[in-house]
């Protein structure tokens, strides 16, 4: 949350396992309460564990809430996910071959 606080964008990542040569990344990123990962596709499979805060995650009209502890699967969609308030998160993502 730190870098997050001190970032412009009031967010920050870091991958934690995996990266561009593996199938499988988990990347820990924190955003400010209100602050929003823009709407995108997933490259694979994805979830998010909320390790901390609360988040949404909208893709079309659906919707979906995420408290400390809770664990989203994300839709093969278009989607956002916001922090409702200050939030850390564990994406997982399994990339398409």
């Amino acid at each position: 949350m730190s870098a997050a606080r001190e970032a412009a964008s009031g967010r920050s990542a870091k991958t934690v396992y995996g990266g561009h040569q593996h199938l499988l990344r988990q990347t820990v990123i924190a955003l400010l309460a209100g602050e929003t990962l823009a709407e995108h596709e997933n490259p694979g499979e994805a979830t998010v564990q909320v390790l901390h805060g609360r988040i949404a995650v909208d893709a079309g009209e659906e919707s979906w809430s995420g408290w400390t502890g809770d664990l989203i699967i994300l839709p093969d969609a278009l989607h956002s996910l916001t922090a409702v308030e200050d939030s850390t998160v564990l994406l997982t993502v399994v990339k398409h071959r």
